[in-house]
C-alpha cells in the first residue's frame, strides 16, 4: 500500500480527475490533500470531492492567498456543482508536515506549482519527503530514444514546463539535492502529452467504472467534458500519478535538470537522485488506472 500526500490545484480538470483516482485506489493510501493556491471555493471543491468518495478523514491543507478569485475551473462547476466555501484543517505546509511525520514513508505527489513544497522545505527542517513525485519537467532527444519522442517535442532539448515555471524558486531548491528530499522523480510533459483521455479510451474503460466511487465519479466527469471537447483531456496529472503508484509504467532517466530561460531541460547525471521520465507503456498505465489487468 503506497502511502500518499497530493499537493493540487484546482485550474485544470486533471487535478481532480487525479484526486478522484488516489483517493479510493485498491494500491494506496491517500494521507493527506493540499491546495494551491488555496482559495475557500477550492477547499470547498476538494471537500466536496472527498464528501462523494466516502473519505472525509483525509486531512486538507490549504493557504489562502486572498486574490478573491475562486481557482476552480469552469468545467468543476458543471460537473460538480458550487459548494459554498469551506476552510481547512490548517496551512497547506503545516497539513503536508504532520502527514509526512506521521508517514515518513509517503509519497509526495505534486500536480501544481511548487508553493506548498517550497513552504515545507523553508519552514519544516526536519521534515522532507523520501520520494517526491512531479508532473513537470522536461527530457529532450537526449535522453528520449526516437521511438519514444512525440512528434511535437521532435529536434527539442528545452521545453518550458508550467508547475516548474510558476514557481521557479521552488522547483530549483526543490530539485537541488541539498533540499533533502530522497528522491525526485519527475513525469515529464514529453510523456504526460501522449496519454489523452478521448472518447475511445472512455469506452475502453466503461466497464471498469463502477470498480471505485473515484472511477465512477472520473467516468462520469468525462462524459460531461467529451460531450464539448471531442478531442478529449490530456492526462497529465493522473498519468504522475500512475507513475507514482507503479514507477514501472516508464522508463527512467538519472538526470540534473537545466534552465535555458523559461525552457528546462534534463542532462544525464549519475547520483543526483532525480529521475525524468522517458518513455512509457501505455496498457500497464491504463491497468495501473484502473487498479487491475484490463481485459
Amino acid at each position: 500500500m503506497l502511502d500518499l500526500v497530493l499537493d493540487l490545484e484546482t485550474q485544470d480538470p486533471d487535478d481532480v480527475l487525479t484526486l478522484c483516482l488516489v483517493a479510493c485506489h485498491p494500491a494506496v493510501a491517500l494521507r493527506a490533500v493540499t491546495i494551491t493556491p488555496g482559495a475557500p471555493a477550492q477547499v470547498a471543491l476538494v471537500r466536496h470531492v472527498l464528501g462523494r468518495l466516502e473519505r472525509r478523514d483525509v486531512p486538507v491543507g490549504a493557504s489562502d492567498p486572498g486574490t478573491g478569485k475562486d481557482h476552480v475551473s469552469g468545467f468543476h462547476h458543471k460537473w460538480l456543482g458550487t459548494p459554498p466555501p469551506a476552510e481547512p484543517d490548517g496551512p497547506a505546509d503545516v497539513v503536508m508536515a504532520e502527514a509526512l511525520t506521521r508517514h515518513p514513508e509517503a509519497v509526495l505527489l505534486t500536480g501544481g506549482p511548487l508553493h506548498n513544497l517550497r513552504r515545507l522545505l523553508e519552514g519544516h527542517a526536519n521534515v522532507r519527503p523520501v520520494r517526491w513525485v512531479a508532473q513537470g519537467g522536461f527530457a529532450g532527444d537526449n535522453l528520449v530514444r526516437p521511438e519514444h519522442r512525440l512528434p511535437k517535442f521532435e529536434g527539442l532539448r528545452h521545453c518550458p514546463t508550467f508547475n516548474f515555471n510558476g514557481e521557479r524558486t521552488a522547483a530549483m531548491l526543490a530539485l537541488s539535492p541539498e533540499s533533502g528530499i530522497g528522491r525526485r522523480e519527475l513525469v515529464s510533459k514529453n510523456v504526460t502529452h501522449g496519454v489523452r483521455y478521448d472518447r475511445e479510451l472512455h469506452e475502453r474503460l466503461r466497464p471498469y467504472r463502477d470498480r471505485t466511487a473515484g472511477l465512477a465519479l472520473i467516468h462520469a466527469g468525462m462524459e460531461l467534458y467529451l460531450r464539448k471537447r471531442r478531442a478529449g483531456k490530456l492526462l497529465h496529472d493522473p498519468t504522475a500519478a500512475c507513475a507514482a503508484i507503479d514507477p514501472g509504467i516508464c522508463g527512467w532517466a538519472e538526470v540534473e535538470m537545466v534552465r535555458d530561460g523559461l525552457a528546462w531541460g534534463a542532462e544525464p547525471t549519475a547520483g543526483s537522485g532525480t529521475f525524468i521520465t522517458v518513455s512509457l507503456d501505455r496498457e500497464r498505465l491504463l491497468s495501473t488506472f484502473v487498479g487491475e489487468p484490463l481485459g
